[in-house]
């Protein structure tokens, strides 16, 4: 057994100097698009329009550009113009040779807002926007008009093909104009720019800057009989994020006549904040639309708890004030959870996770906007005490059906675990709350046995299933209805499934997956997934579904062990954290039902040192993501459906991005 970890001597592997390789530079971006702008999706695709698109925005927002102009042509290019300074085309200091304008298309981490000199608030903070789009476009055109001088430069694959080219001259005319198409070796021939997607990213940009007057355009021939999408159309809303909040909510009836709306510049010079707020009256769940700096951020971030602490602090004062003792009753959850609320702010140098900047990570938002919106919201809920009065007892209302909901699903539970005959199948949790608990899905009879031994009983139940669970996207729903492992994940669950869901009787905070880390695992993930999908969509939705990420290697050396999830995982521990990889134990666990209970709790199930995946989905009241939702779906019809040569279209589309396949 020993020789099976004894490494090769280092000479004999034939790893040397000329195996290392250098990517130059935008090539980086060509082999990892994901690391750049997520992956290679529609997604992605659209995510390349949205950087030119905020580059022009940034000129807006830093006072220099006025219109912008947005077109998507009938060849599939996207065309965004500005009247702003224009890109510097003189040589740049470090390249002599080069423009400025080349160097910013060709190098990644270069532009002009790393100072804070050239743009004192931005979106685009890391220098990679425009060069990451040039890398992945067949064809790329940049025109520039300063000094009175219109220059042109054409690139392709991040790659100039012309020199910077003195094209004209222009007496009153200024700004930059990118003109790009994605590169069908990277996307695919399959995905196309969508019109209506395009139209509502520059609807969204003109809501959120007041000062922007955008223009769209679109070919006709590229909207669909049945697509709203206008052809031509001016955009600009002098109210800002109020005229975004009644659009998006229409006619829908709320608690006080008029929202709570403004703006507030920050104190010295960090920039400004701006809100529209409503309660629906309705009981229709709320949203939230936050952006940085003209950026969406739909996994939200720092500016958004900013602004919950400060509506959830305004609301017990104002309760406090008028003597009432629920006051301390009120939670943010009470607060935001049935309104809709619009958020923009904008700040110096702001820190996003990520280069798609989804979720804000900068500190001082929290602060910043708490203290900007408290002091307002307390005016406005002073200045109309009759409106303020009524939005403050229907959120108490909210708490107290809260507080019952919480009851009644401990009560609920309670008398579940009674009524539950699951013989060899389920092991409940002790737990009479559903509050903190969670149940772990297992593949087999066998990882189910050693899950039982690691969990803690007080919180954590434990499923086990018979292998590959039913593919309800392709199945009828008598079959689903008669299917035992879907019967038992049902009852042990309590919530119901489709329209008779109820998320009060849910039965456990957390719904964790947890399958063998191999093929086979992952499809049995897949299928339950695609269960949770169909027949309970809310239940993702709440955030209640996850994966457990279990370990596939175990490396020991001496009395150092660490565990790896994959194997890029393991050649970077080895990499990282040992000295002499000769001397390492390399231990692969063949499924969880081999892992001693010890090692899977401190691995897998221990909530203070495992890895957990929330698995999300698009919101589809938010229109923004709406087409995001139907890729989705697309996609889970595409792959778990009942037509195999949509399977088939997939793989053949795919393929060439496997590596390493071992056949």
């Amino acid at each position: 057994m020993s020789d099976l970890f004894n490494m090769p001597p280092a000479d004999s592997s034939g790893y040397s100097a000329k195996d290392i390789e250098v990517l130059e530079g935008l090539e980086p971006v060509r082999r990892r698009p994901g690391m750049y702008i997520g992956g290679t999706d529609e997604t992605a695709y659209h995510h390349l329009a949205a950087e030119i698109l905020d580059n022009a925005m940034d000129e807006a927002v830093a006072g220099y550009a006025s219109v912008i102009e947005m077109e998507l042509t009938a060849d599939g290019c996207v065309r965004v113009k500005d009247n702003g300074r224009g890109i510097p085309v003189d040589p740049h200091p470090k390249y002599p040779d080069k423009s400025a304008l080349e160097v910013i298309m060709t190098s990644l981490h270069s532009g002009g807002k790393f100072g804070g000199k050239a743009y004192s608030v931005s979106g685009g903070l890391h220098g990679v926007g425009s060069s990451v789009v040039n890398a992945l476009s067949s064809e790329m055109t940049v025109e520039v008009a300063r000094d009175k001088c219109v220059w042109r430069q054409k690139y392709s694959r991040g790659i100039p093909l012309t020199k910077l080219e003195k094209v004209g001259t222009t007496a009153n005319k200024r700004g930059t104009t990118v003109i790009f198409k994605p590169d069908t070796e990277i996307f695919g021939e399959r995905i196309k720019f969508r019109p209506n997607a395009l139209y509502r990213m520059a609807r969204s940009k003109a809501f959120l800057f007041r000062g922007v007057e955008v223009r769209w355009k679109c070919d006709p021939v590229l909207i669909a009989p049945d697509d709203p999408t206008p052809a031509e159309e001016v955009l600009k809303f002098p109210n800002g994020l109020e005229d975004f909040l009644k659009y998006r909510i229409k006619d829908t009836p709320c608690v006080t006549p008029r929202p709570f709306a403004g703006q507030a510049t920050l104190p010295n010079g960090q920039g400004r904040v701006e809100w529209a707020i409503t309660w629906f009256d309705d009981g229709e769940e709320g949203f939230f639309s936050s952006y940085c700096n003209t950026i969406v951020t739909p996994l939200g971030g720092t500016h958004e708890a900013g602004l919950k602490t400060a509506l959830t602090r305004s609301l017990r004062g104002y309760a406090e004030m008028l003597g009432n003792r629920k006051s301390s009753d009120i939670t943010a959850d009470d607060v935001i959870g049935c309104a809709g609320i619009m958020l923009s702010l904008f700040i110096k140098n702001p820190l996003f996770q990520g280069q798609t900047k989804e979720k804000l990570a900068s500190a001082e938002a929290t602060r910043l906007v708490d203290s900007a919106v408290k002091d307002r919201f307390d005016h406005w809920l002073s200045a109309d005490t009759k409106n303020a009065t009524a939005l403050l007892n229907y959120i108490l209302e909210r708490s107290e059906e809260r507080k019952r909901k919480k009851k009644q699903t401990e009560t609920a539970r309670a008398s579940a675990t009674k009524r539950l005959r699951l013989p060899g199948k389920l092991s409940d949790c002790s737990r009479s709350s559903a509050s903190g608990t969670e149940i772990f899905i297992v593949e087999g009879d066998s990882a189910g046995g050693s899950a039982k031994q690691a969990r803690n009983r007080e919180t954590q139940a434990i499923l086990p299933i018979r292998g590959k669970i039913l593919n309800v996207a392709s199945a009828s729903t008598d079959k689903i209805m008669a299917n035992e492992e879907i019967k038992s994940i049902t009852e042990a669950l309590g919530c119901g499934r489709k329209e008779n869901f109820d998320e009060s009787a849910l039965r456990y905070d957390k719904i964790i997956i947890m399958t063998d880390a191999d093929v086979d695992g992952a499809h049995i993930a897949s299928l339950l997934m695609t269960f949770f999908y169909r027949e309970m969509p809310k239940l993702i939705q709440k955030g209640h579904l996850y994966l457990a990420v279990p370990p596939l290697y175990r490396l020991a050396y001496g009395n150092q062990v660490l565990y790896a999830v994959d194997d890029a995982d393991k050649d970077r521990i080895i990499k990282q954290k040992f000295k002499n990889s000769s001397k390492i134990e390399i231990s692969r666990f063949k499924g969880l039902g081999e892992m001693p209970p010890s090692q899977l709790k401190e691995t897998t199930m221990a909530p203070e040192k495992r890895l957990l995946l929330r698995v999300c989905l698009p919101d589809p009241r938010n229109e923004e993501e709406q087409h995001e939702c139907q890729a989705t779906e697309d996609l889970v019809e595409q792959l778990m459906g009942s037509h195999p040569e949509l399977r088939f279209q997939y793989i053949q589309e795919h393929a060439k991005f496997v590596d390493d396949l071992d056949i």
